[in-house]
C-alpha cells in the first residue's frame, strides 16, 4: 500500500470527522440540556449554507463576513426556535414538533429555491495547502480551524463560566437545578441558541465546500444522530470522539470500497455500539 495515499486518507478523515463533530456538537448540546431530539437540526445547517450563499453572491459580503453574520443569525434563530416552540414541549412531543419543522423547512426551501444545486465561489475555492505529497483544500482547512475554535470556546463556556456550569447542572439534574435557583428557561434558551448557531457556522463554513441545496442537511444530520448515539446521548466529548472516529473510518474505507458501503458505516457502527453498550461509548453519566 502506498504510504502517501494512506496518509492522504487519514488527513481527509480528520477533516471529515471535525466537520461531522461541528454539526453533531450542537445536536448533543440541545439534547443534553433539554432532552429533546432536534430532528430539524439538519435543516438549520441547510439554512446556514443557503444564507451564506445568498449573502456572498447577492450582498457581496466576503467569506469571513458571511460566516460571522450567518453564525449570529443562527443563534438568533435558535432563540426564536426555543421561545416559540421548544419551551412548551416535552421529549415525546418535541420529537414530533422538530420533525414537523424539518419537513416544513425542507419543503419550503424546495418550493422557493427548487432542487437545483448551487455552489458558493470564494477567492479560496481553488486553493490548496500542499505538504509533501498530501494536498488539503484551503476551505477545508478553514472549516477545520473554525470548528476547533468553536470547540475551544464551547469548552471554556461549559467548564469555566457560571452559565456553562448551570447548563451542566441542568443536564445532570433539572429538578435539582431549579431547587438551587438556576433559571432553567434562560439557560435552555442559550443552549438552543448555541446549538443552532453551531449548525449555522457549519453551514456557512461548508457552503463553498459542498453544493448548496434544500436537502443537503438530511445526510449530515442522520450521521450526526448516529455520532451522538455512539458517543453517548448528550455527551459532548463522546460525540466529538465518535465524529473523529467515524470520519477516519469513512475516509479510509472510501479509499478501498464503494461509496454506498461507506455511507452505511455510521449506522453499522451505531448498531454495534448499541448491542454492546446501549448508553454509548462514554455513557450519559458525564454529559456536557
Amino acid at each position: 500500500m502506498d504510504g502517501n495515499f494512506l496518509l492522504q486518507l487519514l488527513v481527509n478523515g480528520v477533516l471529515l470527522g471535525v466537520i461531522y463533530a461541528l454539526i453533531a456538537m450542537g445536536l448533543a448540546l440541545i439534547f443534553g440540556v433539554l432532552e429533546i431530539v432536534n430532528f430539524a437540526h439538519g435543516e438549520m445547517y441547510m439554512l446556514g449554507a443557503v444564507a451564506a450563499y445568498f449573502v456572498t453572491t447577492k450582498l457581496a459580503i466576503g467569506y469571513w463576513g458571511s460566516i460571522a453574520l450567518v453564525t449570529l443569525a443562527g443563534a438568533c434563530l435558535g432563540v426564536a426556535f426555543y421561545e416559540l416552540l421548544l419551551a412548551f414541549v416535552a421529549f415525546e412531543r418535541g420529537i414530533l414538533l422538530t420533525l414537523g419543522v424539518s419537513m416544513v423547512l425542507q419543503n419550503g426551501a424546495l418550493y422557493l429555491l427548487t432542487a437545483t444545486p448551487r455552489m458558493e465561489i470564494t477567492p479560496y475555492s481553488y486553493s490548496s495547502l500542499v505538504i509533501g505529497d498530501v494536498r488539503v483544500p484551503l476551505l477545508r482547512m478553514f472549516a477545520l480551524a473554525l470548528a476547533l475554535a468553536a470547540f475551544g470556546v464551547l469548552y471554556i463556556v461549559l467548564r469555566h463560566t457560571r452559565t456553562g456550569k448551570a447548563m451542566r447542572g441542568i443536564a445532570q439534574n433539572r429538578a435539582a437545578a431549579l431547587m438551587v435557583g438556576i433559571d432553567t428557561h434562560a439557560v435552555s434558551r442559550l443552549a438552543v441558541a448555541i446549538g443552532i448557531g453551531l449548525s449555522g457556522l457549519a453551514g456557512a463554513a461548508l457552503a463553498p465546500v459542498y453544493s448548496v441545496h434544500p436537502t443537503m442537511g438530511a445526510s449530515f444530520v442522520f450521521k450526526a444522530f448516529a455520532i451522538v448515539i455512539i458517543g453517548g446521548l448528550g455527551n459532548l466529548p463522546g460525540s466529538a470522539f465518535a465524529a473523529l472516529l467515524l470520519g477516519l473510518l469513512e475516509s479510509v474505507a472510501g479509499g478501498f470500497f464503494a461509496p454506498t458501503l461507506v455511507d452505511s458505516m455510521a449506522f453499522a457502527a451505531m448498531i454495534l455500539v448499541l448491542l454492546f453498550k446501549p448508553e454509548g461509548l462514554f455513557g450519559r453519566g458525564v454529559r456536557l
